[in-house]
């Protein structure tokens, strides 16, 4: 994932494409599911890799799978995923598995390019219901959430002490956030820094009681005067000099901001853990859930499915592999490798043991609110992000009109 200010999805990010010829090998992934079924047409598996340890571990489970039910299957790791999906369903010859962003959901499946399986699957109940309403359109549950990601507080822990600071003083609440942010500001670092872009101020919406759009995204809400508090309150923040965004430090986005030590607290995904190990190995810290606002808590969530084609050859063989790629084995595998968060709730205990400094993330699941997954929302997104990177000095209220007014023609 490209550590830049769109740190959106989990796996959304560029790799190198190349196609993976797939073997039997085994790296802690079952291989059980699809073993009763003929060996049929082949699958064509695309992805949009993280990294090289997201590919590999991706490669692996397909492997595993080919090699148990005989139905032979190439993983391949997209350079643009839209565009790639996009040119294989003009074609008519698509990817039968693929990544879904949410944002990209809502226009391959009014299109007639996504097979609709949902409610085929076995495991269908085991999905957070957040998840599946992420990948619902038109009232039918299109895919598989393949794993997730929320938002969390990250706290230098070294910054933390210095400023006399204890695991009391962890904010709950916006008032607090001000106070132990304004007491970790020095010259030297930012009490806090984050991303100026939705996927971050969109926290504090949550946290108002707010939204981009009402829960079945059948009316626009942006304008609300809950969003306009959050605003206000992030633009305080900012005015006071007790955060920052990213950008203005000079960093990609919150993660490099806080593992360089321009500031003391960020907000980020669990996706953190890998980007400070690789990058910023001796920075100290530990994760928190973020506080609660005027509206109680609320995070973001963001997740990626595993699409169907339409037009796949071999359907039933496609839905056997997702199946087995949303096993609580193969998610609690893949949570190892690339540090995901398994979107199936049989796989929380185990995780929750395996990962206990991470643990806030997947608590927050139940406050967590998706983000918008109508058809042209990404580009109303962008053109909020784009005015978010000047809220110190805009009016909130117009940045809020003008969202308002670009969200409505997305409406049916």
């Amino acid at each position: 994932m490209q550590r830049r200010t769109s740190r959106w999805i989990v796996g959304a990010g560029l790799a190198a494409v190349g196609a993976l010829t797939l073997t039997a090998c085994g790296s802690g992934f079952s291989g059980d599911a699809g073993s009763s079924q003929d060996a049929g047409a082949p699958l064509s598996v695309l992805i949009g890799s993280s990294g090289d340890a997201e590919t590999a571990a991706v490669t692996s489970a397909v492997a595993d799978w080919s090699s148990e039910s005989g139905t032979e299957a190439t993983v391949t790791a997209a350079s643009d995923l839209n565009q790639q999906l996009s040119q294989g369903f003009a074609s008519g010859q698509p990817a039968d598995v693929f990544y879904v962003s949410t944002d990209a959901l809502a226009g391959f499946a009014s299109n007639g390019s996504l097979y609709a399986y949902g409610d085929q699957l076995s495991n269908k109940d085991d999905f957070y219901p957040t998840l599946v309403d992420s990948f619902t359109y038109d009232g039918k549950f299109y895919c598989a959430p393949k794993d997730f990601s929320t938002l969390g507080l990250i706290i230098n822990t070294d910054m933390w002490a210095a400023a006399g600071l204890t695991d009391a003083d962890i904010p709950t609440t916006w008032d607090q956030l001000t106070a132990v942010a304004t007491k970790l500001t020095t010259p030297e670092h930012v009490g806090l820094a984050f991303s100026p872009e939705y996927a971050r101020v969109g926290a504090f919406m949550a946290q108002a009681g707010g939204s981009l759009l009402n829960a079945d995204q059948t009316e626009a809400t942006a304008d609300s005067p809950e969003n306009l508090e959050a605003l206000d309150y992030v633009k305080g923040l900012l005015n006071a000099g007790v955060a920052k965004f990213s950008s203005d430090l000079g960093a990609g986005w919150g993660g490099e901001a806080f593992g360089k030590g321009q500031a003391a607290m960020t907000i980020e995904g669990n996706w953190i853990a890998g980007g400070l190990k690789n990058d910023f190995p001796d920075v100290k810290y530990t994760v928190a859930e973020l506080p609660a606002g005027p509206g109680g808590q609320g995070t973001l969530q963001f997740t990626n499915c595993w699409g169907i084609a339409a037009d796949s050859k071999n359907q039933e063989a496609a839905l056997a592999l997702v199946e087995k790629l949303t096993s609580t084995e193969d998610q609690l595998a893949f949570a190892q490798a690339f540090g995901v968060m398994p979107s199936v709730q049989s796989a929380a205990d185990q995780w929750r043991t395996e990962n206990p400094d991470s643990t806030p993330f997947l608590d927050s699941v139940s406050f967590a609110q998706g983000v918008p997954t109508l058809a042209g929302s990404a580009d109303v997104i962008k053109d909020f992000n784009s005015q978010l990177e000047s809220l110190a000095t805009a009016d909130p209220a117009t940045l809020l009109t003008s969202t308002q007014s670009n969200l409505k023609p997305l409406l049916k």
